[in-house]
């Protein structure tokens, strides 16, 4: 008896996990956020210790209830070499390709120190786990990997190097796709990046996409790698039902930032084709800003559909909830999503979504909660977001079913769920490493 309760006392012992998220904060947006909110979910469940950049501490410090955060310093140089790399690259047009080759530096550094502080405590047995969680793009190693012989360790979710669809070659022109060969050049060059993939106990892929990317490169077998959406739905942005409008004027709602890819134009393009008794029953409302604000405002006045379109700028999440909630279909026509957490947000929001089918999106909305749109060509896309915007607007019972599908759907990535759903990888991963261990 007693060497059972012994067992069970066992059992119940939280977890001790190095979680090391460079991007941390929760007053961020995109990557950064997302890494608070598995941090969030995660240590609510485990004895955690947070392994973070000092850029995150201000923000981090103001949340009492956190604690055991350690935070990792950048020597003088990277503090004058970091802001020259976000001018040179992030101001006016965002150059992602080049800001993650000039970038690897800043994170190389991290990466660095974050090693040789915890080496020994891995190697000491201090850990249960270590999870690695940003970058989430699959470009940059963990060297934390090399300390890992007895521990096990857990990558990602990463997610990335979805290709622009052949049709869109002019925006991924835009949108600086032809300096994407840097990738290859990196895997090849990067001390420790196939040794990260190689050596990790599990890999958390955020799209099917990366999924076949990373197994293929790098011969990875399916024990090893498994499919877990980056995106995650706040408890505040979930609703119960949704009153399906009904009468004669249907909201379309697009959030987003205001950038080529992103495809607002296509939208605003497709509502000017729809018939004319549609066309007044429809307004929509553009949440977002960015370079292209301007070009989209012509637009619009140039299609005469000034009373039709609204442009909210950027507004605040809470904000951006109320949108959610007035609206009756979500469209978002980017053609190169890795995330997309707006469309998990609508779907919460028991909106029935239209989004190409490629990339992240196009894996969270199904038959039942909208419709995916092959991205074939740019007149293909437009005039198939007429047409189900049409479906739609005239079928009340469909909107109806696809807003309670979408609800359900939307549960299934909320916080917490995604959290519990992480912690039992953990204790997966921990016995697989025992039994490859013991052999």
């Amino acid at each position: 008896m007693m060497s059972d309760k012994k067992s069970d006392k066992k059992s119940d012992k939280k977890l001790k996990v190095l979680l090391i998220i460079d991007q941390c904060n929760p007053e961020g947006a995109s990557v950064p956020l997302v890494g608070y909110k598995f941090y969030q979910a995660i240590s609510k469940l485990v004895d955690a210790t947070l392994v973070t950049h000092e850029r995150n501490q201000a923000s981090l410090s103001r949340i009492k209830e956190h604690s055991n955060i350690i935070y990792i310093g950048e020597s003088d140089l990277t503090k004058k070499y970091f802001p020259l790399v976000y001018n040179l690259t992030m101001k006016g047009k965002n150059n992602w390709p080049l800001a993650n080759v000039l970038g690897y530096p800043v994170y190389a550094e991290f990466d660095r120190r974050v090693y040789e502080a915890f080496k020994e405590p891995i190697k000491r047995g201090d850990y249960d786990v270590v999870h690695a969680l940003t970058p989430i793009q699959p470009r940059y190693p963990f060297k934390i990997v090399k300390a890992c012989d007895r521990t096990p360790v857990t990558i990602g979710p990463v997610n990335g190097g979805v290709p622009f669809p052949p049709g869109f070659q002019e925006i991924a022109r835009q949108e600086f796709a032809y300096l994407n060969f840097f990738r290859a050049i990196g895997r090849a060059l990067l001390p420790d990046y196939a040794a990260t993939y190689k050596k990790a106990d599990k890999i958390l892929a955020g799209s099917t996409y990366t999924l076949n990317l990373v197994k293929d490169m790098f011969a990875i077998p399916d024990s090893r790698i498994e499919l877990f959406y980056e995106n995650g739905i706040a408890s505040s942005f979930l609703t119960e039902t949704k009153k399906v409008s009904k009468g004669s004027r249907i909201n379309l709602l697009f959030v987003g930032r205001l950038v080529p890819y992103k495809c607002a134009d296509i939208l605003i393009e497709a509502i000017s084709r729809l018939e004319p008794n549609l066309k007044e029953k429809v307004c929509l409302t553009i949440v977002g800003d960015g370079q292209e604000r301007n070009s989209l405002e012509t637009q619009v006045r140039e299609l005469n559909l000034g009373e039709k379109v609204k442009f909210a700028g950027w507004v605040g999440q809470e904000e951006t909830v109320e949108y959610y909630r007035q609206a009756d279909i979500f469209c978002f026509p980017s053609i190169r999503e890795f995330g997309g957490a707006v469309v998990m947000e609508a779907m919460a929001c028991g909106l029935p979504c239209i989004v190409p089918n490629n990339g992240g999106i196009g894996e969270y909305v199904t038959e039942e909660t909208g419709f995916r749109i092959e991205p074939n060509s740019r007149e293909y896309l437009t005039q198939e977001f007429a047409n189900k915007i049409k479906i739609l607007i005239e079928d009340d019972e469909l909107r109806e079913r696809m807003s309670a599908k979408s609800i359900e759907k939307a549960k299934e990535f909320e916080w917490d769920r995604k959290g519990a759903k992480i912690v039992e990888i953990y204790h997966k991963t921990i016995e697989a490493k025992k039994l490859a261990l013991s052999k």
